[in-house]
């Protein structure tokens, strides 16, 4: 994606953003082990990678299916030979000197205007379809902006990295689950689940260059949490006590604890908040996203967030 900016910051402002359909399961056997040979001499690896392509799969009863095309999803050797089949790719848009980037079966091609782009997308799709006896997607396949387009989950706005809306969108989701109050697992369990979770998407999504939604989106984490502490507690005087002793003030512990409204209404009163508080929950978490995206972008800054 940095280097995507660097050709965006470059003038090559459209994105041809072609879709291979189903690269994976249409990878001609000949067509791979022919770029194999050159490089293996040993003539039992050859045979043994044959052997890999053509073990079949089960279908939904059980019954091995032969596979005459295609490597297996999910094998542990199929992104290395896919990889191997799309080096020709690579190497013929080095060729044409056109600015480009791929992971796996994903790459986008950087131009300058959108004619251009239709040219070059022409021009790679019967490249792929002839030479490499691949099929493009043409429904999901465009030539557009860049900030029209996505490439593994990020787009770039005005010369800086983002996440894409969906990515994001997907991120609350997990969150949500990961925080509803009818999960009936322990507190530490929750945020074992939430620390891995967050830790993750923030190691692959961190270098957005956009954070704004950060800052909302910790605050709505925080409520969530008390939301689910309250329903933990479940009594009346369990939740008073507990109040109590996190220093919320007596009177409104007790109106708090006693009162029948919803649990995400009573997250946010000023008994929760001054019994639950922030620094309480972080010890707890540690919960704060926006941290996790200063550590990425600032780590002589960043206080820990994780042990």
């Amino acid at each position: 994606m940095r280097k995507v900016q660097v050709y965006v910051k470059a003038g090559f402002t459209y994105a041809v953003d072609a879709d291979l359909s189903k690269c994976f399961a249409r990878v001609s056997h000949d067509l791979l082990m022919a770029r194999l040979s050159p490089h293996i001499d040993d003539k039992r690896v050859l045979r043994l990678i044959g052997r890999y392509l053509r073990a079949g799969v089960a279908d939904e009863h059980g019954a091995i299916q032969p596979t005459s095309v295609g490597v297996p999803q999910g094998g542990p050797l199929s992104p290395l030979l896919t990889n191997v089949m799309l080096d020709d790719l690579d190497k013929e848009l080095e060729r044409r000197g056109h600015r480009f980037a791929r992971y796996a079966d994903d790459f986008i091609i950087l131009v300058k205007s959108q004619r251009s782009g239709e040219r070059v997308l022409a021009s790679i799709t019967r490249f792929l379809t002839q030479q490499l006896k691949l099929a493009v997607n043409e429904a999901k396949s465009q030539v557009a902006p860049v900030s029209e387009c996505s490439f593994l989950g990020f787009t770039i706005i005005r010369g800086k990295i983002r996440w894409t809306d969906p990515s994001f969108r997907e991120f609350r989701r997990r969150l949500k689950r990961y925080t509803a109050r009818s999960w009936g697992v322990s507190m530490d369990h929750r945020f074992g689940c939430l620390r891995r979770y967050m830790r993750g998407w923030m190691n692959y999504y961190g270098i957005s260059e956009y954070c704004r939604p950060l800052l909302d989106l910790d605050g709505w984490l925080r409520r969530r949490v008390r939301m689910c502490y309250w329903k933990q507690w479940r009594r009346c005087r369990t939740r008073v006590g507990h109040l109590i002793r996190l220093g919320a003030p007596t009177k409104h512990a007790f109106t708090c604890g006693s009162s029948r409204k919803a649990y995400w209404h009573l997250a946010r009163t000023l008994s929760t908040q001054r019994g639950m508080t922030d620094r309480w929950l972080a010890d707890k978490g540690p919960l704060s996203v926006r941290e996790l995206w200063i550590a990425v972008h600032y780590p002589d800054d960043a206080r820990p967030v994780d042990q």
